[in-house]
């Protein structure tokens, strides 16, 4: 028997569990008690884990190249011939990646330099991210998101958008405890739901948007808002109020909502009144719904404090690791944009042979560009139910598609390599939770059959196409040092993303990694990650 402290990886929450696990594959799952993320406590989808560790039915567990099973030797030099054969046919921007949201952020890291940094190709398809990231970039000139879950319980009030938390039981838990313990909660939502609240205001779909902007406007015709600090800390457009005006006086956002013109007054009115306000509301909403959240905290002045703060909501697992390293289409490496001189940084540090220029295509964008033949390879990477429709779509408009995956049951379905990745319960590395906390993933059992961690994969691959130098990597520490010492890069605090105490962890510290959150309390202090120092209305 061996109790091992590693993570769920369901949800974007990052819960820590502690597991009890025998030579057999067999485990008990409980919520881990010392993890800041849960504290204990865990969801169905949490405990359901050892059901999954039990069985390899189903899994792939040998690569296989054109439906035939080989050796991994011969499958890394099948995949870096192929690879090779369309970059230098067709140059960058030829090969696109789709990655899953269970990833590490290791995975992510070797992923994305090897995407951005060696094929020249930024083409990432993501489809679990939302538009907070960009919403965040405009507004804080960085994507940072400023809060912790220890702000729900210093909150005076939480506002809840939505039914997105429905998707984390964990975190509804803690809210709902916070509410107990003497937390108003006001719930925006519409008439369906089971989500108790002090007060409930059944808004129209797709209307809360507008409702915010509603509560923006009110609070800066009533003069509630410290001149001071928006003259100082926050760039506001010129004609701004001017241009918010139209659609949202009180009769126009009692029409768009369906509440009435007492109901919103009341609601304006106790934002107002309400200095610690934490919004929760989901990454999967409109991005207008963004804006107008991230707009209605920074004019409130509510932000950078503890209990005050604007809270997105992440579904994918490790979706914030992605975004620390990168990997997603519109911006490079450790929150790096593609200006000039950042270009220049990330390929000096990596010694990039052909680094992106651009940001790239995903999505339909992605899709069509497949179609004009101006993508001819893609690699998907992870398990990723809501792309199952993209990526059968993908598959079938590239000569060469290669997919890593733990399941069997892909094969047949026109990719022409399948290699075996590891399961959830067989992966080691880092993630980040929604919240910038850092927390180790270990291995609960042994890799099955020829499974392989995505990291090495990619890592092998670009061995064999002449890159050793540049992929080194012999195990996730030495990715999680180079990532730490990345964000450091030519970072002389003009980025909270900022990894530097841990880019000369020993193995042993990192095996031994406790939880820890980056950032501190971001825009402390009303300072922001911009030239001028100051936010942005979104």
């Amino acid at each position: 028997m061996a109790i091992v402290r590693s993570q769920c990886g369901q949800c974007g929450v990052g819960c820590g569990i502690r597991a009890i696990t025998d030579t057999d594959r067999r485990v008990i799952i409980e919520g881990d008690r010392l993890h800041p993320a849960n504290g204990g406590l865990l969801c169905d989808r949490g405990q359901a884990l050892g059901d999954a560790a039990m069985t390899l039915e189903g899994r792939l567990l040998q690569p296989l190249v054109d439906g035939r099973p080989v050796g991994w030797d011969r499958a890394i030099a099948q995949v870096a011939r192929r690879l090779t054969a369309t970059l230098t046919r067709h140059g960058p921007g030829s090969i696109a990646l789709h990655v899953g949201g269970g990833l590490l952020t290791e995975d992510y890291y070797a992923a994305n330099k090897l995407m951005k940094g060696f094929f020249g190709s930024a083409h990432i398809h993501t489809p679990w991210r939302d538009g907070t990231g960009a919403a965040q970039r405009r507004a804080f000139g960085e994507d940072v998101m400023p809060a912790a879950y220890e702000d729900i319980d210093r909150a005076a009030m939480i506002l809840l958008v939505g039914d997105g938390i429905m998707a984390h039981p964990v975190l509804l838990e803690r809210v709902q405890a916070a509410r107990q313990a003497g937390v108003r909660l006001v719930l925006l939502a519409g008439k369906g739901g089971a989500i108790e609240a002090d007060l409930r205001l059944n808004v129209n779909p797709g209307s809360a948007a507008s409702l915010l902007a509603g509560a923006l406007l009110h609070g800066h015709d009533k003069g509630r808002y410290d001149a001071d600090f928006l003259a100082r800390r926050v760039v506001v457009p010129d004609g701004f109020w001017d241009g918010l005006r139209p659609g949202h006086d009180i009769w126009s956002i009692a029409r768009a909502t369906g509440l009435t013109p007492t109901a919103i007054r009341a609601f304006y009115e106790e934002w107002a009144a309400t200095d610690r306000v934490v919004t929760l509301f989901g990454g999967d909403d409109r991005p207008d719904l963004a804006a107008a959240v991230i707009n209605l905290h920074l004019a409130s002045g509510r932000i950078g404090r503890p209990g005050a703060t604007p809270f997105a909501m992440t579904g994918a697992a490790n979706g914030m690791g992605a975004r620390e390293t990168g990997c997603v289409a519109d911006s490079l490496a450790a929150h790096r944009d593609f200006a000039a001189e950042a270009r220049a940084s990330i390929a000096r540090f990596w010694g990039a042979r052909l680094l992106a220029d651009g940001p790239g295509l995903e999505g339909e964008a992605l899709l069509q560009a497949m179609r004009d033949g101006q993508v001819k390879a893609l690699w998907s990477i992870g398990v990723d139910p809501a792309a199952e429709a993209w990526l059968g779509e993908a598959r079938g408009l590239v000569p060469l598609a290669i997919r890593s995956t733990d399941r069997l049951a892909e094969q047949g379905d026109g990719w022409s390599v399948l290699l075996p990745s590891a399961a959830w319960v067989e992966k080691d590395g880092t993630l980040t939770g929604m919240d910038r906390l850092v927390s180790r993933q270990r291995r609960l059992f042994p890799l099955a059959g020829e499974a392989r961690p995505d990291w090495w994969m990619l890592t092998k691959v670009a061995q064999a196409m002449g890159w050793s130098d540049a992929f080194h990597y012999e195990r996730p520490a030495d990715i999680y040092r180079e990532h730490a010492r990345l964000t450091a890069y030519g970072n002389a605090g003009e980025r909270l993303l900022n990894l530097r105490r841990h880019a000369p962890i020993s193995n042993p510290a990192y095996d031994e990694l406790t939880p820890w959150r980056w950032g501190e309390v971001p825009f402390d202090g009303g300072h922001f990650p911009t030239p001028d120092g100051r936010a942005r209305f979104a």
